[in-house]
């Protein structure tokens, strides 16, 4: 007995890896800006720590893989305020980590990218939904984690379409960005066989509604606003300024839903989330924030589990190898939306499925049934491959 269990001791000594006595050190870095875009909802203000919350979450996870690698991750954040250099601050952050999660806006991601270059520095935009950082003014050291508007327009596109809603009244801010969308809607309007049947434009005014008189006030606006519209089937906001469309439903003089920036809104991740395994990430994510998950905590957790899968799966972790093998044939992560998510080669956008949301559920997942494609039903959504500007330098 004696001999029997000194052997037993003796193979399962034998069968314990050896691990080296320092892990493997991965930093990775997290640049974004000091500050958040307000809402129009009381309830919807984001949290000083939307985004950067998600990549602490996944950094956990990382780590609890890393531990039977012998990997360690590490998270280093930087918050740049108005006027801040951000090469400056991205080629600090790049002296101690190999990859950077950015939420900048589009000029500001761009700045770093070229400040990080001859680097070799990676940066993962978690942030920007810009078309043109995928095409025109794609690079080769950034990967794109948040969809693209055109992404975003497509997804709501198909559905509208599945609906057979295929009347659009397009509603547009006076912003660049809402412009911008517009674009987008327009184009998944065409390619999807819709048809805008008219079109305003809501001016910023820059008057404040949250006054006294402000519901009785608005409740007299939007139905004239909206009144003596050619037939249209649903009304497509884009204002991702935040200055009129969460104020569109219930209020428009015909019956009518209300889809884009207010209504049903495309979105890469919502609280309501509960399919595929959701439920898990969102219970933790409570438990460490007390409150609930966005879409840009996502993107960044999405960004941080990217580079952890890929050191898991090289066993490695310099950065060179690293970003080979996101850009391989081999990559692609799980995020809890029903599929695993890849790389676009040509623009390192990431693949995925979109939400169609409506405040409270998920009214639906994009792409929709019978959208086909040759390679993935996923590139039904966005710019394809054909139709790409983007020559990666």
């Amino acid at each position: 007995m004696v001999r029997w269990l000194v052997a037993a001791i003796g193979l399962v000594a034998m069968a314990k890896p050896v691990l080296s006595a320092e892990p493997i050190e991965i930093g990775i870095g997290y640049l974004g800006r000091a500050g958040v875009q307000q809402k129009l909802s009381l309830v919807e203000q984001p949290a000083e720590n939307d985004g950067i919350a998600g990549a602490r979450l996944a950094i956990e996870d990382n780590n609890t893989t890393g531990k039977f690698l012998n990997q360690r991750f590490n998270l280093e954040e930087v918050r740049l305020r108005e006027g801040e250099d951000v090469a400056k601050a991205a080629t600090a952050l790049a002296d101690r980590n190999g990859f950077i999660i950015a939420d900048l806006p589009p000029d500001a991601l761009l700045q770093a990218a070229d400040a990080l270059r001859d680097r070799g520095t990676v940066l993962l935009n978690a942030g920007a939904i810009d078309d043109r950082l995928r095409e025109q003014d794609c690079r080769a050291n950034v990967i794109h984690v948040a969809p693209t508007r055109s992404m975003l327009a497509d997804a709501l596109a198909q559905y509208l379409v599945w609906k057979q809603w295929k009347r659009w009244f397009l509603v547009v801010g006076s912003h660049d960005k809402d412009k911008l969308y517009a674009d987008a809607l327009r184009r998944a309007a065409t390619r999807f066989g819709a048809k805008i049947v008219q079109e305003k434009t809501f001016e910023d005014t820059g008057g404040a509604r949250r006054t006294d008189s402000g519901v009785t006030l608005i409740q007299r606006q939007m139905p004239v606003f909206t009144q003596q519209i050619a037939a249209y089937d649903v009304l497509v906001a884009a204002d991702e300024s935040e200055v009129f469309a969460s104020y569109l439903p219930y209020r428009t003089w015909d019956p009518r839903p209300v889809a884009g920036s207010a209504g049903l809104v495309p979105t890469s991740w919502d609280a309501a989330q509960d399919q595929w395994g959701a439920i898990q990430i969102q219970n933790r994510f409570v438990k460490l924030n007390s409150r609930r998950m966005t879409a840009l905590d996502m993107q960044a957790w999405t960004a941080t589990r990217m580079i952890g899968e890929a050191a898991s799966r090289t066993n490695s972790g310099d950065p060179k190898k690293l970003f080979a093998f996101l850009k391989g044939p081999d990559f692609s992560v799980a995020a809890f939306k029903g599929t695993r998510l890849t790389l676009r080669n040509w623009n390192q956008q990431l693949r995925q499925p979109i939400l169609l949301v409506d405040g409270r559920m998920v009214v639906s997942v994009s792409p929709q049934e019978g959208f086909l494609h040759q390679v993935s039903e996923l590139d039904t959504l966005g710019v394809d491959r054909p139709e790409t500007k983007c020559k990666l330098q």
